[in-house]
């Protein structure tokens, strides 16, 4: 079932949580393709059979930097999807050939391949881009270091690809190297055995390793909370879906099975706020209909909700069965045979629908049955949606970027470059770094006019440890414009070196301009306890 993605428009204008690629990329995106990506698990060769999950974890990271360089990399199950269409195993080693197929398989623009090695404590990776319309391919390129820092090493790497792929690319490796920083490879490496390993004891065990290890790696969440739905362990899939990081991609589909886990544990009430967040942001058919099963599970009418879902896609039997029954218990047999019917035409064969309309349409249907006994025509539950359609989702994230796309392109470049600042600052609050400075870099590129463009700059150089192009990016917003924000990167920078007349001075200006801030408060006690130690 799916929901045309024109309708949900209006409803997600204001979400921007749902930008699969923002909107710079969504204005090139109008003109210029090419930005869908297939990762292929690299080759291992380490000798060591131990290290195969790095084929995965390579794989994983890839994908994972390259989405937030705003590109469109294709996500395990759509491979795992393509293998098992082609009739290949999810463990086999593609040649050139093969790859070319599953990457035409997949309407994939690229490919990347590649391999690792082990050399005492240091891994070494190198990959190729392989270009599939003018089936091309690039030079190798490579990345190396310690084994204890292996995710530092494919982020440098996805960095050396992503300039590959676009050699106006502006964001620095360091930014790159730091979106993994605070992951732990232990954490790391069972939730990569989690989401592989064939036996689901086995993937439980180990993503319940992940978690614990890591607790706010919410990936691993995700995946625990599939294989705890998957084993109808209810209660234990709600907890771990509910830590979700709420502006992660998956968080849409985290809410909706966490609702569907508490409909089926019986906490109707949880359930229907699971939906309802859902539905206020991505107000599909399955949603909402799962919305209303949860408000009619407690006794309460739910049918504008299942009129609503019914609307939204016509074609599924499902949505008039049970707006069929919401309206028969509110008395309203005519419509609720009509909605029977409409469900019938759709599902002939719907043994349920037909033993209702026979019940429904019967002269004694609620009557007392002879011998006195009370005999009422059966009241069947509504029937819940148990699949999120995430392809519906995906394409109206699309047409979103595509409308947002059109809308920024007739600003003036001053005005985007405004607008991006803005995005980015959200990205940016959110520890996202690496979305943060590209967006901060192309608004720099539409107009370098913009203070916040370089305060922003300034505070992802800060943040990644740059400290001298943090400076640099702090002082050329202050030369543009006096802003709190630029005065508190110099002044942290300054204080970090032990210059306290400095860090004063620009905690002082920082409160003139900004007198409620905590951070230019909590700036300048810093600096007063520093230098009262000093003294």
């Amino acid at each position: 079932m799916s929901c045309p993605a024109l309708a949900l428009i209006p409803a997600l204008l204001s979400c921007t949580c749902l930008h699969a690629q923002l909107a710079a990329d969504a204005v090139k995106s109008l003109t210029n393709h090419g930005r869908i990506l297939l990762v292929l698990p690299f080759d291992n060769r380490t000798g060591q059979p131990s290290l195969e999950w790095i084929r995965e974890a390579a794989a994983d990271l890839l994908s994972t930097r390259f989405a937030s360089a705003g590109f469109a990399p294709m996500t395990r199950a759509d491979r795992v999807y393509a293998l098992d269409h082609l009739g290949l195993p999810q463990g086999f080693q593609p040649s050139r050939a093969s790859s070319l197929k599953l990457a035409q398989t997949l309407d994939a623009d690229y490919i990347i391949v590649g391999n690792y090695r082990i050399s005492g404590n240091t891994i070494e990776a190198e990959a190729q881009l392989v270009d599939v319309p003018h089936l091309r391919m690039t030079p190798a390129v490579g990345s190396y270091g310690a084994m204890d820092n292996m995710i530092a090493v494919f982020d440098s790497l996805a960095w050396k690809l992503t300039r590959e792929l676009d050699p106006g690319f502006s964001v620095a490796e360091e930014t790159f190297v730091a979106a993994g920083q605070s992951l732990r490879l232990d954490a790391y490496e069972q939730y990569i055995r989690g989401i592989t390993e064939p036996d689901q004891a086995e993937r439980l065990r180990h993503l319940e390793q992940s978690v614990k290890l890591s607790p706010g790696f919410s990936p691993a969440w995700m995946a625990l909370g599939r294989e705890q739905y998957h084993g109808q362990q209810y209660e234990e899939a709600a907890q771990a879906f509910a830590k979700v990081d709420p502006n992660s991609q998956d968080a849409l589909e985290a809410g909706f099975y966490r609702g569907l886990s508490l409909l089926f544990s019986g906490n109707y009430a949880g359930a229907e706020k699971a939906f309802a967040a859902v539905a206020r942001v991505l107000p599909l058919a399955e949603v909402v209909n799962n919305q209303a099963v949860a408000i009619s599970r407690q006794g309460r009418d739910g049918t504008a909700l299942f009129v609503q879902a019914a609307s939204s896609d016509p074609n599924a039997a499902d949505y008039h069965f049970n707006l069929a029954v919401s309206l028969k218990r509110q008395g309203h047999t005519t419509t609720a045979l009509n909605e029977l019917a409409q469900c019938l035409k759709l599902r002939p064969n719907d043994s349920e629908a037909q033993s209702l309309e026979q019940a429904w349409k019967s002269p004694a249907a609620g009557q007392p049955a002879a011998g006195g006994d009370p005999s009422v025509a059966p009241d069947p539950l509504e029937r819940i949606v148990r699949t999120f359609d995430a392809s519906a989702f995906r394409q109206a994230a699309v047409m979103l970027d595509q409308f947002d796309a059109s809308h920024l392109a007739v600003l003036t470049p001053h005005q985007q470059a405004l607008k991006l600042c803005e995005q980015a600052g959200g990205y940016l609050h959110r520890g996202l770094l690496l979305e943060a400075e590209r967006l901060y870099q192309s608004a720099v590129s539409l107009d370098g006019t913009v203070a916040e463009a370089h305060t922003g700059l300034a505070e992802v150089r800060e943040r990644v440890g740059d400290n001298t192009a943090a400076r640099k990016e702090a002082q050329t917003s202050l030369e543009l414009g006096a802003t709190a924000d630029a005065y508190l990167v110099l002044g942290r920078l300054d204080l970090a070196e032990n210059n306290l007349a400095e860090a004063r001075s620009e905690a002082g200006n920082a409160l003139k301009l900004s007198p409620g801030s905590p951070a230019a408060q909590e700036l300048m006690r810093q600096v007063e306890t520093r230098d009262g130690i000093a003294k």
